[in-house]
């Protein structure tokens, strides 16, 4: 199994690699996006983990590496990988809710999770929606993560930031509109500290950098659509396929969304559709990498070789014979 969404749990680390490796005789790759992933793997080193049980790799590609080196041996594969996740605002969505959930879903945990919400795309004139999100936005407080009030804490390295900064100036140079800009924030007693305020560019277009990347930080991009059908077009043109939405109160607008939306998880009025561990994460197209997915029925089947017993105890009648049929197709 291999992922690139960066763990901090030492639970995961106990429920992956004691349950799944040592019971199933597999092993586990973490791709590094964060430095968590390598204080886990010494944890584990440390626990006495194998050699070669839990291996840590570097670089954006490495997903796409393994998965064709594996699968080419006859290795059952899960190769979680990157992720672009939008969601779709139609004009009759509640405006309260929609501005709420597209905050915490765009800018919790500074963007720092593969289910972050990156981009909105509003169907219609999104300046309204525009100039209430900065607002919203604006109230967010960066601080320590150690600190009782903080909505975002930093990111997770300088080098990280460095990125995040890149892809912000690249979106501007490219036409895109800086409504809030949280590059130069300070934050007292940390002046040194790898923080990004909350961070939205306004009139994105599908060539530009910032889109085609996986920013990972505290930063929303806006689209805008001229109708629902198109709206549905530009997520579908993305490579990703890990995560989408749509904020609407039309059952028939969300059936059509459900139905044509090429994602993997998929939320109604629901900015972040993680399920719960009994469902399948089920991203698809780029995100992921092999025919099973992770968590759920799938999950367990990733890990199950299935075996098929055909069992017989009726008394056969004597002198019937040799027949050479299938023996269940055999008339007694």
């Amino acid at each position: 199994m291999f992922t690139n969404h960066s763990s901090n749990s030492i639970h995961i680390l106990h429920k992956i690699i004691n349950h799944l490796t040592f019971i199933c005789n597999s092993n586990f790759v973490f791709r590094v996006v964060t430095g968590a992933s390598i204080i886990l793997a010494e944890l584990a080193m440390e626990a006495g983990l194998p050699d070669g049980v839990l291996n840590i790799v570097h670089g954006t590609n490495a997903g796409m590496h393994i998965y064709s080196r594996a699968s080419a041996k006859g290795k059952r594969v899960q190769s979680n990988m990157g992720a672009k996740n939008h969601a779709i605002v139609l004009p009759d969505a509640n405006v309260d809710a929609t501005l709420n959930a597209l905050v915490a879903a765009g800018f919790g945990a500074a963007g720092q999770r593969c289910m972050a919400l990156s981009t909105v795309v509003f169907v219609g004139d999104p300046q309204s929606w525009e100039n209430k999100l900065v607002e919203r936005a604006k109230s967010l407080k960066v601080n320590s993560g150690m600190e009782p009030d903080a909505d975002l804490g930093p990111v997770i390295s300088k080098q990280a930031k460095e990125r995040v900064c890149r892809l912000i100036q690249s979106g501007v140079e490219s036409g895109a509109r800086l409504l809030l800009d949280g590059r130069n924030i300070v934050v007292p007693g940390f002046e040194h500290g790898n923080f990004i305020g909350p961070t939205i560019l306004s009139g994105v277009t599908a060539d530009m950098e910032c889109y085609k990347e996986e920013i990972f930080g505290p930063v929303l991009l806006c689209m805008e659509a001229g109708s629902f059908e198109e709206a549905i077009n530009i997520l579908n043109r993305n490579k990703y396929g890990n995560g989408a939405a749509i904020f609407t109160a039309s059952g028939a607008a969300a059936r059509k969304f459900q139905t044509e939306i090429e994602a993997g998880q998929v939320g109604i009025n629901v900015p972040i559709p993680v399920p719960l561990p009994f469902f399948s994460f089920t991203g698809s197209k780029a995100s992921f990498a092999g025919d099973l997915n992770f968590y759920g029925k799938a999950g367990v089947n990733f890990y199950t070789q299935i075996k098929t017993i055909t069992q017989q105890w009726k008394d056969l009648p004597g002198g019937s014979g040799v027949s050479l049929a299938m023996p269940t197709s055999q008339k007694l």
